[in-house]
């Protein structure tokens, strides 16, 4: 293990000897610290926090801190808990949970920009992408392969579908469906995330298809409840579940076009 002499590891935390931690981090007791893991300096990993292998943690940021949220004891915390391979730069903060037993969750191979903030009791699938300052407040579902931008702020309890992408300076109030690009002041949804499907070896075929079921369920002038029926009977594929499934599931109502 290469341990910079200034680096505290309290009794109690579990830190694999190929980890590398480096000037003025701190390891809390009850942390676990997986192979092959960088922790650079200044960085701090609470109690309670489990790093998956290959994870690395840039200058001064914080993995497992209290929630902010004014309910919190240290009674009621809940773990931290992330996969493999991401990349938490500089100064990104990710709360612990509070009031959800599997507590908050990262995945895997994701990448956190400075600054960037997922607060309590959120997951977060894989592959995604949070710009500087991007803000997921608590008990925000992420899925996988999106791209959240710049001083993005995702309201409490709201959900983002996969391959979806939020344009910067967007405040999310409802949930974003996938496959989408959803942009304003407040979120609407301006098109597909086309690049962001291509870039992920969505065929030409699959997109016009998810394009026809965003126009039949939004821009037929159906009630949503029939057009998410029409979409399935005429678009069968896995692209439409997900879309329709999406929408259903949804309980603070889904972003709709501009």
């Amino acid at each position: 293990m290469a341990v910079h002499p200034s680096a505290i590891i309290e009794d109690g935390a579990q830190v694999h000897p190929s980890v590398e931690i480096g000037p003025w981090t701190l390891v809390e007791a009850g942390a676990v610290i997986d192979a092959d893991c960088r922790l650079e300096s200044c960085v701090r990993i609470y109690g309670d926090t489990k790093l998956g292998p290959r994870n690395r943690v840039c200058h001064g940021a914080t993995l497992g801190s209290e929630p902010q949220d004014l309910g919190f004891t240290p009674a009621r915390g809940r773990p931290l808990t992330i996969g493999s391979d991401n990349c938490f730069r500089e100064c990104v903060n990710i709360s612990r949970g509070i009031k959800c037993e599997q507590g908050t969750r990262i995945g895997s191979r994701n990448y956190f920009m400075a600054y960037s903030h997922a607060g309590h009791d959120c997951l977060v699938g894989d592959d995604n992408i949070f710009a500087n300052t991007a803000t997921l407040a608590g008990h925000v579902e992420l899925a996988h392969h999106c791209f959240i931008s710049g001083q993005v702020a995702v309201h409490q309890f709201a959900r983002i579908g996969a391959y979806s992408m939020i344009g910067g300076l967007t405040g999310v109030t409802k949930d974003i469906p996938p496959f989408v690009i959803a942009n304003g002041q407040r979120a609407v949804l301006v098109g597909l995330n086309l690049v962001g499907l291509k870039r992920n070896g969505f065929s030409a075929e699959q997109r016009a298809r998810i394009k026809a079921v965003y126009r039949l369920i939004f821009r037929s002038g159906r009630r949503l409840a029939d057009g998410l029926s029409e979409a399935k009977a005429r678009y069968p594929s896995p692209e439409t579940d997900q879309i329709v499934g999406f929408i259903a599931a949804s309980e603070r109502g889904v972003t709709g076009f501009g």
